[in-house]
């Protein structure tokens, strides 16, 4: 791939890194850091990337917890595997109880939450690949959540917000009661600077350090998941955690310009992104400061998101196979139906918390992975005494019966978060993420066309201005997007808002290795990103 690292078009006080023995990319310094510590305990880019995500869960826990569900794409040893950790629904919960109360799948609340994937998926990554010990790689995460760490600027404006929204929302509701015990200073929202302890979340850590993933599912962790439930108006009973299981699956793929960009396969929502780059690919953009580039993007990413919404779910109640779904004619036809106006199609949807990173070793293993307690801190539900706050992944199933994505039991939802990796036939290029709900894809396509068709180096393709197209014809873009651009695709029929709080347009890392087995690092502007090397 060909980028000039020192071309910088856009502002930013960022250059690319580059390293020979170890990467850890992620939104927190302090987990990165955690990560480039087990590199040199001989950690390889597994073990590296669970002591990471596990760091994570603590240090940025308005975005994911050990409650969270998680995806990764592995380079091990010459071959590419893919991990499904999403959660399913519980067996005892239907959308006909649902719906006689609630007209669309609440957010918050017992509702809304589904078996976590995280923990089990650490365990089956350390199991299958890891160097060291799954008690080893926690220890980091263990010893920031024990003596606690400080609030960095962005964490403190999530806190600032959630506290104010469940101050306001959910304040007199006893089931919320542990939310704010755990992560309010009674009350207060946490500030840039505090020290937080997470001295529960510790504890369970240690239970899983100790015991294994067992404990999460089926032992005093579960105990205290199904009584809450129980108390509170929930659906699960303990076999729905103890037969929980991660899926192994084969990554899914298109060929783009030569280089073979990977995702997860549904209930994933990658699929969204290989969709639109399959149409994209049968034209050539030749300059990334013109309007019609931006606008097939738009139409493109539309009708990858149109598919989704009527084709993916749990992979075991779709009825369409991924291969029809990325066809050369499918790609084709869809690439025919944009034309040089603004179409209609309806919605995304919501806003997401969601934590991505990127490890590799000295011996060319790398991993991207993702983890999410999807809206923010998630369903609000933390279980009393192990500081588990719990995801609302399924705040994305349909009330609708018709919908293939209709709450059922023991079901996985459509799924927004995914990591990517890309590779030029059998030799690994990297791994690379935009995290960010249903910005993911939207980001996956601009990131990686920046790289490919424009040739920027992986920090300008990251700090390129970015749209996100919201629903219906409205699309919005950061503050500095060419003006020159917006005045065009106005013209085209695009309704165009510019945003001046850049959170939304997603948070990204990418590591690309070279020829002679160097790595590139770029990390996100938009946040606390940070990458760490040697």
């Amino acid at each position: 791939m060909k980028f000039d690292s020192l071309y910088q078009p856009y502002p930013s006080n960022r250059y690319c890194l580059c390293a020979k023995n170890g990467v850890v990319a992620t939104g927190s310094n302090l987990a990165s850091a955690a990560g480039l510590e087990i590199l040199k305990q001989g950690g390889n880019a597994v073990d590296a990337a669970v002591a990471t995500a596990a760091c994570l869960s603590v240090v940025e826990p308005t975005a994911n917890g050990l409650g969270s569900d998680a995806f990764a794409i592995v380079w091990m040893k010459d071959h590419l595997y893919g991990l499904n950790g999403s959660g399913y629904s519980p067996r005892n919960i239907s959308f006909e109880k649902i719906k006689k109360s609630y007209p669309s799948m609440p957010k918050h609340g017992w509702i809304p939450v589904m078996v976590p994937g995280c923990v089990a998926s650490w365990e089956a990554l350390i199991n299958r690949f890891g160097n060291l010990s799954l008690e080893e790689v926690l220890k980091p995460a263990i010893k920031y959540a024990k003596e606690g760490y400080p609030i960095s600027p962005l964490l403190a404006k999530k806190f600032q917000q959630a506290t104010e929204c469940y101050t306001k929302e959910f304040k007199h509701e006893t089931q919320y009661g542990e939310w704010f015990k755990t992560f309010t200073k009674e009350g207060k929202p946490y500030e840039f600077g505090d020290i937080i302890k997470l001295e529960n979340h510790a504890k369970t850590l240690e239970l899983i350090a100790k015991y294994g993933a067992k404990v999460f599912y089926e032992g005093e962790v579960a105990d205290q998941f199904v009584k809450q439930s129980d108390r509170d108006g929930g659906y699960f009973t303990h076999e729905d955690l103890a037969s929980y299981q991660v899926l192994w699956v084969d990554p899914i793929s298109i060929n783009y310009r030569g280089l073979d960009v990977y995702e997860i396969p549904p209930n994933g929502q990658g699929i969204v992104a290989l969709m639109a780059l399959n149409m994209l690919k049968h034209k050539d953009f030749t300059d990334k400061d013109e309007d019609e580039v931006t606008h097939y993007q738009i139409e493109a990413i539309k009708r990858g998101f149109q598919d989704a919404k009527r084709y993916v779910s749990d992979p075991f109640v779709m009825k369409v196979d991924c291969d029809d779904l990325l066809s050369e004619e499918r790609g084709m036809d869809g690439f025919k139906s944009i034309d040089s106006k603004a179409s209609i199609l309806k919605d995304p949807a919501y806003d997401g918390g969601t934590v991505y990173l990127a490890t590799a070793d000295q011996d060319g293993n790398m991993v991207s992975m993702i983890q999410s307690n999807y809206m923010d801190f998630g369903s609000g539900i933390v279980l009393e005494g192990y500081g588990v706050a719990l995801q609302n992944r399924g705040a994305d199933f349909s009330l609708n019966p018709n919908d293939i994505n209709v709450l059922g039991p023991h079901k996985k939802s459509y799924h927004t978060i995914i990591p990517g990796f890309l590779m030029k036939g059998k030799i690994p290029i990297g791994p690379f993420g935009v995290m960010g709900a249903y910005m993911q894809p939207q980001g996956h396509v601009q990131v990686l066309m920046n790289m490919i068709d424009f040739h920027l180096n992986p920090q300008m393709a990251l700090d390129a201005p970015r749209f996100q197209w919201i629903k219906d014809d409205l699309v919005e873009v950061e503050p500095n997007f060419p003006q020159e651009i917006i005045d065009q695709l106005r013209k085209r029929g695009h309704q165009i808002k510019v945003v001046e709080n850049c959170e939304s347009f997603g948070r990204g890392q990418i590591i690309l290795r070279l020829d002679n087995g160097v790595y590139v690092v770029g990390v996100e502007s938009r946040t606390d990103s940070n990458a760490a090397v040697y």
